[in-house]
């Protein structure tokens, strides 16, 4: 993501919102800096659209409902006054609502009770999507149960969950294309041959070069 700067001091919620709704372009807020969302990789792309269509599948005629990444959720302290420049606006690559959705306004576009968070790791996004976003996330939405990483370069499916006393585990990794990752506050299975259809991973690199037959060498 790139930040954009303002000068003479940090962008209110109330100027990041109105920035956004006018602009046909993502950008995601965090205590008062506005950073612009980069492009995605095809892998990134292909395995979005894997995990959208699995859980969009298993959720037919069910009381939840997946959103894709055009969602934007809120997690944050309440604001004190229109002036707050504190929280986060995001875009997960996934989002599950149970339930009616809830919005921070009238304008009916930033949820704040997601159920389910699904985010696809980028080389340049996975430090703060394992680190401050999901610290964010665990601490502002009471509703969250379930925030998983999908890795993209490797076979790779982590699930946290939260426990009825509040603490949040590591409920699953999952490393194998033949596993899965059950979440049963959805009731969904994530079988991760489903997660990876058409990605090709990188050819692995041999930490040693190959032993030379000298038998072979005139």
């Amino acid at each position: 993501m790139t930040s954009v700067r303002k000068p003479e001091s940090l962008y209110t919620e109330d100027e990041y919102l109105a920035l956004e709704r006018a602009s046909q372009e993502r950008r995601e807020y965090l205590d008062g800096q506005i950073y612009l969302m980069a492009g995605e990789s095809p892998a990134h792309g292909t395995i979005c659209t894997n995990v959208t269509a699995e859980i969009a599948y298993q959720l037919k005629g069910q009381r939840c409902q997946v959103w894709s990444k055009d969602t934007k959720v809120r997690s944050g302290p309440i604001p004190k006054s229109r002036y707050s420049a504190q929280g986060l606006y995001s875009f997960p690559d996934l989002v599950v609502v149970c339930g009616e959705p809830q919005f921070l306004d009238e304008h009916r576009d930033v949820l704040v009770n997601p159920k389910v968070i699904i985010e696809v790791l980028s080389p340049t996004t996975e430090a703060f999507d394992r680190g401050e976003k999901f610290a964010r996330y665990r601490e502002h939405l009471d509703s969250l149960t379930d925030y998983v990483v999908v890795a993209q370069n490797i076979p790779l499916v982590e699930h946290f969950a939260r426990e009825s006393n509040g603490e949040w585990v590591i409920a699953a990794t999952a490393t194998d294309l033949s596993g899965s990752v059950a979440l049963s506050s959805i009731d969904c299975t994530l079988r991760l041959s489903e997660v990876y259809d058409r990605i090709v991973f990188p050819a692995p690199i041999d930490e040693e070069p190959a032993a030379l037959d000298t038998e072979q060498v005139s």
